[in-house]
């Protein structure tokens, strides 16, 4: 990742021109734009790393979290690639009727930035105040939040609810006890959670609704664990889905699209997807949030679970699991993007 930092200026720069560079791709090859969202979670990735050379990680995440904070859109949220690129205008043109070609500042990008910034000791920085003061306004009346780059509800809320504990919002705060309510609402018959991408256009129809699949279950457990709803029967019933639904490579199947390029336009089926987030599910189950120590010492609350207290206990869904030879090797937290 070290050798993937972008150290030039990109198109980027016209809207910040003083802007010195630093920031991750999305893309393999796409040093003209780096991506807000993926340069919060490789900073996130990065400190949890013990590599031989640190002086050389803090330099490159200082130069990350320097071009995040100058991307900052005026009304304290983060997109994805620009800087207050929310003209509808280009949206009218002939050959952009494929979908969304436009960059405003998303609920779900914004929550990986404040995230990160928390972990990085800046959770009180008015910048990132700022970014907590957006996402709390733009919660939905039924406590989720929208998902732009993931379908959908389910996605934005997972987003957004560990971010918020993260930087120091309590879980008691009506904003976590409305996102952690909304969730236990759509939770499938089967302990797992599924939205299907049409809630991009009926969203009362479909918001937090459809087939479970294990990215969203995973989304959602990743929410309910940040609000310290870990021994709730909510996350039991979604963990045992995870375990039950697991294939014996250890693999978990996805056949759904849970990923977004333009919401309804198009959709996309990351493979890791249903990997990677399952892992940091169960991970942070077993383990506890992986920033907990830094997250309490800037004065986050929330409930302490058994992994935080170091008991050692392993719940009974992984316990039997475990006993079963389900879950195979000792599951580790990973961070998704």
């Amino acid at each position: 990742m070290l050798g993937e930092e972008i150290v030039r200026p990109g198109d980027w720069s016209v809207q910040r021109p003083g802007l010195p560079p630093g920031g991750w791709a999305f893309e393999f090859h796409n040093d003209n734009y780096p991506d807000i969202d993926d340069t919060a979670e490789v900073v996130l990735a990065l400190r949890r790393i013990a590599h031989h050379d640190p002086v050389r990680v803090d330099k490159a995440v200082g130069r990350g979290v320097r071009w995040t904070l100058g991307m900052q859109s005026k009304n304290g949220a983060w997109a994805a690639f620009d800087v207050d690129n929310t003209s509808p205008f280009p949206n009218r043109l002939p050959f952009c009727d494929f979908g969304e070609v436009i960059d405003p500042p998303s609920a779900d990008v914004t929550a990986h930035v404040v995230e990160m910034l928390a972990v990085e000791g800046l959770a009180h920085d008015p910048r990132t105040r700022r970014g907590i003061e957006w996402l709390l306004a733009e919660q939905e009346p039924d406590g989720s939040w929208f998902g732009r780059w993931g379908v959908n509800y389910v996605y934005g809320t997972g987003s957004v609810v560990p971010a918020l504990v993260a930087a120091g919002i309590p879980a008691a705060h009506p904003a976590i006890r409305r996102a952690v309510a909304w969730l236990e609402s759509v939770q499938n018959d089967d302990g797992g959670w599924g939205e299907d991408l049409r809630s991009y256009r009926y969203v009362r129809e479909w918001s937090g609704r459809g087939a479970s699949t294990a990215s969203q279950t995973a989304w959602a457990l990743m929410a309910l664990l940040a609000a310290g709803e870990r021994d709730s029967k909510a996350v039991e019933r979604g963990i045992e889905w995870l375990a039950a639904t697991q294939r014996e490579d250890g693999s978990w199947d996805e056949p759904y699209f849970t990923g977004t390029g333009f919401p309804w336009d198009f959709s996309i089926n990351y493979h890791l997807y249903r990997q990677v987030f399952p892992l940091t599910a169960l991970g942070r189950y077993l383990h506890g949030e992986p920033f907990a120590d830094r997250h309490r010492g800037s004065g986050a609350a929330g409930k302490p679970n058994a992994a935080d207290e170091g008991s050692g206990e392993v719940s009974k869904p992984l316990a039997a699991a475990k006993a079963s030879g389900e879950t195979g090797k000792p599951l580790a937290d990973a961070e998704g993007s």
